[in-house]
């Protein structure tokens, strides 16, 4: 098995609910066997030595410099290098409300702080909140309740 298939089962795996997968081969009396685990780095092993692969947590990237001020925009003029996305850690389902009843968690124009609860991701029947990494604003809601979002993909922008 060379390294464009290890790349490529790793981009599947990343890209699907799967909790866990495993895939083995042997060729030419030399046996590899891929092994990779959701929230633990996954790791790729020849015969014996074991590689690991890097993977990288996802958390809110600030695209600029940190807030200054605690006060929002006073013009409405959004000044996007003040601005940090939160991104999905996973793929699922994603919630804006605890129940359908509910009031959501969050809306545009929301004051939030470090820890509050943002959305709820579905994956796999689990429910997996997703909180705020810094104090702010949320200037933006993207995906609406009930959409299906992929890992990486943007859900809020926070001022």
């Amino acid at each position: 098995m060379d390294v464009k298939i290890v790349k490529n089962l790793l981009n599947l795996f990343e890209n699907s609910q799967l909790g866990e997968m495993e895939v083995e081969s042997t060729e030419n009396g030399e046996s590899l066997r891929v092994t990779l685990k959701r929230n633990v780095a996954p790791c790729v092993s020849v015969g014996t030595a074991p590689v690991a692969v890097a993977s990288a947590p996802v958390t809110a990237e600030p695209v600029g410099e940190k807030l200054q001020a605690e006060t929002g925009p006073s013009d409405g003029v959004l000044d996007y290098n003040l601005v940090s996305d939160i991104k999905s850690p996973m793929v699922g389902v994603f919630y804006s409300a605890p129940s359908p009843e509910s009031e959501p968690f969050v809306t545009r124009g929301t004051r939030v702080k470090k820890g509050d609860t943002l959305c709820i991701i579905e994956a796999m029947k689990l429910m997996n909140e997703v909180v705020a990494e810094r104090d702010g604003e949320i200037v933006e809601i993207l995906p609406k309740s009930g959409e299906l979002v992929e890992f990486g993909q943007v859900l809020f922008r926070i001022f």
